[in-house]
């Protein structure tokens, strides 16, 4: 059953949370932006716009915290890593400098 799904704590959701960090610092780095657009498509092909993510809970789950201006989006979602289907990243042109992903300071 391809569906099923239940949480362990050997999938690498810290490691892959940092990676996925740096590359979008790279990209706005790159892009001479600030705070890049940072879309979400979800296995159920739902979209978001993320504010942050981070790699809590653990176990194979991450939070996603949505900046989405829909009055229907979720705030945070949990979701398992596998369900993360596609990841956008955008320079935002034309977009306000406050509106976009906030990445963490390098530790």
């Amino acid at each position: 059953m391809p569906d099923l799904w239940t949480p362990v704590n050997e999938l690498p959701h810290e490691a892959f949370v940092e990676r996925l960090h740096r590359a979008i610092s790279n990209f706005a780095e790159a892009m001479g932006v600030e705070k890049p657009l940072v879309e979400i498509e979800l296995a159920d092909t739902s979209h978001f716009t993320l504010d942050r993510i981070d790699p809590e809970p653990g176990f194979g789950m991450v939070t996603l915290y949505v900046a989405d201006p829909r009055d229907d989006a979720p705030d945070a979602l949990i979701v398992p890593l596998g369900w993360l289907r596609r990841i956008e990243l955008r320079a935002g042109a034309g977009k306000s400098e406050s509106f976009g992903f906030t990445v963490p300071p390098a530790t």
